[in-house]
């Protein structure tokens, strides 16, 4: 069986790169400097055209902690409802309570609105108290995967944690390794932690093809370059398939 690598993408160029490369998914999201929020459904739709990767969406309202109100779990169920409408292939989720626990009761709403679809529990894992107690929970929530770093940095500096959850779970629920993967670590990550999947966001610099330029205004973080964007790249994306899939 192969390895599987998914690619997080934040624009249609990401999606056709990943596909392109060999990328079995893409998890759709917006806004990947706040870590990812939900895409707009014209990028999930657009999304969905592109043949070969299956599509995920990231549910997640905003940036900052995963300790949502009642009407952000309202909205994210919307947004899981619209999502599954759409076609999408599954969806990614997850919130906390404030003492760090799985917030079984919003996330379970979540589940229900999936209504069977593929259903991912994010990074908010990795924020948890008791990454034991955790997975349990996720699981007994009818979770497919997990992704996380193994609560460290980087799923490199996590790998023996990964293990630990690998062997945990064993087979009920699938480990989503991600957090600085890249086509120089992937294939390390996975014979460290046993798992078969991971994440990566693939991704390199492209310049503008705006002409004219007017320099100085800052859109967003003040100083930042409105004129180059980072996407997903084909390349890297192959690079990393290949790493993780090597011909025997």
């Amino acid at each position: 069986m192969s390895n599987i690598l998914e690619v997080c993408a934040g624009d249609i160029e990401s999606v056709r790169a990943a596909a392109e490369g060999g990328a079995a998914r893409v998890e759709l999201c917006s806004a990947l400097g706040e870590g990812g929020v939900t895409p707009s459904i014209g990028f999930i739709r657009q999304a969905l055209k592109v043949t070969g990767v299956k599509v995920h969406v990231l549910i997640r309202p905003r940036g900052g902690d995963f300790l949502y109100t009642d009407e952000e779990v309202d909205c994210m169920v919307d947004d899981i409802t619209a999502a599954r409408e759409a076609g999408v292939h599954g969806v990614v989720i997850g919130a906390l309570d404030a003492d760090g626990n799985v917030d079984t009761k919003a996330c379970w709403r979540m589940v229900e609105a999936a209504g069977g679809i593929n259903v991912t529990f994010h990074r908010a894992f990795d924020l948890c108290r008791d990454r034991k107690t955790a997975l349990e929970e996720i699981i007994a929530l009818g979770c497919n995967r997990v992704l996380t770093s193994g609560q460290a940095s980087s799923a490199k500096e996590g790998a023996a944690v990964l293990a630990e959850l690998v062997t945990q779970a064993h087979n009920r629920i699938t480990i989503l390794a991600g957090a600085g993967v890249g086509p120089d670590n992937a294939a390390g990550i996975i014979a460290a932690s046993g798992t078969s999947e991971v994440h990566a966001s693939a991704r390199h610099t492209v310049g503008s093809k705006m002409r004219y330029r007017h320099e100085g205004v800052s859109m967003g973080v003040p100083g930042s370059d409105e004129y180059s964007r980072k996407v997903t790249s084909a390349e890297i994306v192959k690079e990393i398939v290949t790493n993780i899939n090597p011909q025997k």
